[in-house]
């Protein structure tokens, strides 16, 4: 695919007058993600181009040779098939290909990234949590993997692929361990929320332990894993083009043990998944059991690429089938229920209660007084986001970051929901980033609200590590969702703001404060997320090509159901 701007074929950037910085060249950029002339041009489909909508449940041949569309979106369909070429913000990269000059903090951030690495029998598996040798380490000297997300993504966009892959091979095998917490046994596709190498100077021999969720606070399996396992042997698989990982059989069964275990019949009424509370992120007694949308969107997300993954044989048949049924009525299901938006909001302060009938119209019996204060003066005119949490009689209108991002990133978002989501947050600017990107949730829970949802947790107070702390990880999850709608320039300015402070913190945990500008009150300094989420948020700002291995096409076989926000106005 040819690139947007001039390079030399020895891959040397245009020459730009006065060496400008990132944040110098905001015309250069936008022109650079605007949508380039059409090239007739046709390709073969890469194995994540397919649309579960046109596959048959006999399992047609998958890959077929297509010409591009001219409905693609904007930015994302120019990128997809692009295997990354790495190496853009390595340490000794001078310039990337796009003539921005690197930050000053791009070596120390990799120089910390290295050096949470850890070796088991001399092969990089991992990343720890924290280095922080002034706290104790409690669990952060252990490689999570929700964690490792962001460290396996930056050494993917500098082309060092291996420490991904021995990653995914090793919790593979943990996945395998028997599982049980006290005298119950948990399910077979179980992921490790961590795992750690433990060494015998006596025997010189390493061996791994895990964690199932026996040793965390509150004894919660993580739901989560999972989900982010699948999304990343995607990201590794699109990335190299090496399909044989994937195609393992020891990765297919994996694949199809996780999504056995969440596509099960129950007695579940909706596609949703049941979750308790602290099963994923937000680790800690939130107010987030029931239907959390953090999980919703990585299940969703997961699926989609488990499609992908599979190879379609009858021994994946079943799983194949299930998986694109959820994924019609779990994408119905988030787009008209979790969806909300001004108009939305006038529907629901304007409910009847005690419907009964399929005619209904208040489907949940949520009541209209149940309607926080805040969320009247937090909606704009034009903007929209999914809410926390949709269940019998009750709705949890925080607004999360992972969950909305990962909407985007996975299509789940439509087009109109995915432009909505990123006008709020310009909107909302000032309470969503702040002075430090980027809120978890919004607004915090504060008094007895506090007392009784958190059970007087005093690391989540008000504005406080989960409770409303700003977490400068999820920095790259708001960079890949700025550049696939198009709009860098939000990117651009909140790795800005992070780029002010965090190498002066000691790379912190988390934030504290309205505002997010104090760090936090049990902050782990050289976090390893924050770190890697620094990189791969300049990496993907630097070559957006980076952005196909953790994204997905909107799938144009979908009907959306809701267009609120593009016609709605106050």
């Amino acid at each position: 695919m040819p690139s947007p701007v001039d390079v030399t074929q020895n891959g040397n950037a245009r020459h730009v007058e006065a060496a400008p910085s990132l944040f110098e060249i905001e015309e250069d950029l936008a022109r650079l993600l605007e949508r380039p002339r059409q090239v007739n041009i046709e390709r073969k489909r890469s194995f994540d181009e397919r649309s579960f909508s046109e596959m048959s449940m006999t399992h047609s041949p998958p890959r077929q040779a297509y010409k591009n569309s001219e409905n693609s979106s904007r930015v994302f369909d120019n990128m997809v098939g692009v295997y990354s070429p790495g190496r853009w913000s390595g340490i000794h990269t001078p310039r990337s290909a796009f003539g921005f000059e690197p930050h000053p903090i791009i070596g120390d951030a990799w120089e910390a990234l290295r050096r949470s690495i850890v070796n088991f029998r001399e092969q990089p598996v991992g990343t720890i949590a924290a280095i922080d040798n002034s706290a104790e380490e409690l669990n952060y000297d252990q490689v999570f993997v929700r964690d490792f997300v962001p460290s396996a993504l930056a050494f993917l966009m500098n082309g060092e692929p291996e420490i991904v892959k021995n990653f995914l091979l090793k919790t593979l095998r943990l996945q395998s361990r028997e599982k049980k917490i006290d005298q119950f046994k948990l399910g077979d596709g179980v992921m490790p929320a961590s795992f750690k190498v433990l060494h015998d100077p006596v025997r010189n021999y390493e061996t791994i332990t895990a964690d199932f969720g026996e040793s965390a606070i509150g004894r919660v399996a993580p739901v989560d894993s999972g989900f982010w396992w699948i999304i990343l042997l995607r990201a590794y698989t699109k990335s190299t083009g090496d399909t044989s990982l994937a195609e393992m059989p020891e990765c297919q069964r994996g694949i199809r043990l996780i999504l056995e275990m969440c596509l099960s019949e129950g007695f579940d009424t909706f596609p949703t998944l049941l979750c308790a509370d602290g099963c994923s992120m937000i680790d800690r007694r939130m107010g987030v059991y029931g239907y959390p949308i953090e999980i919703q969107a990585l299940f969703f997300m997961a699926l989609r690429c488990a499609l992908l993954l599979l190879k379609p044989d009858e021994e994946n048949r079943q799983c194949t089938d299930a998986i694109i049924k959820r994924l019609h009525a779990l994408s119905f299901h988030m787009r008209s229920y979790f969806w909300l938006d001004i108009k939305q909001l006038n529907d629901i302060y304007r409910y009847k209660t005690e419907e009964y009938s399929h005619t209904a119209v208040n489907k949940f019996n949520v009541m209209p007084d149940s309607l926080p204060e805040w969320v009247f003066d937090f909606m704009p005119c034009r903007g929209g986001y999914f809410i926390g949490n949709v269940s019998p009689a009750h709705m949890d209108f925080r607004w999360f970051c992972l969950g909305n991002c990962i909407a985007i990133l996975s299509s789940l978002a439509t087009p109109e929901q995915a432009s909505a989501i990123m006008d709020l947050l310009e909107s909302r600017w000032q309470e969503l980033v702040g002075e430090m990107p980027l809120k978890i949730c919004y607004p915090a829970m504060e008094g007895h609200e506090w007392r009784i949802v958190t059970g007087c947790d005093p690391k989540n107070t008000s504005w406080s590590y989960h409770n409303g702390g700003s977490w400068p990880v999820l920095l790259w999850l708001l960079t890949a969702a700025a550049i696939k709608t198009g709009r860098p320039q939000i990117a651009r300015r909140a790795i800005e703001l992070a780029e002010s402070r965090l190498l002066k913190d000691s790379w912190p945990e988390y934030y504290d404060g309205k505002l997010g500008r104090f760090i936090g009150k049990q902050a782990r300094k050289f976090q390893t997320w924050s770190i890697a989420g620094y990189l791969v948020a300049r990496m993907m700002l630097e070559d957006p090509s980076h952005l196909g291995m953790i994204a997905l096409e909107e799938d144009k076989m979908m009907k959306p159901t809701m267009k609120r926000s593009a016609s709605w106005t106050c």
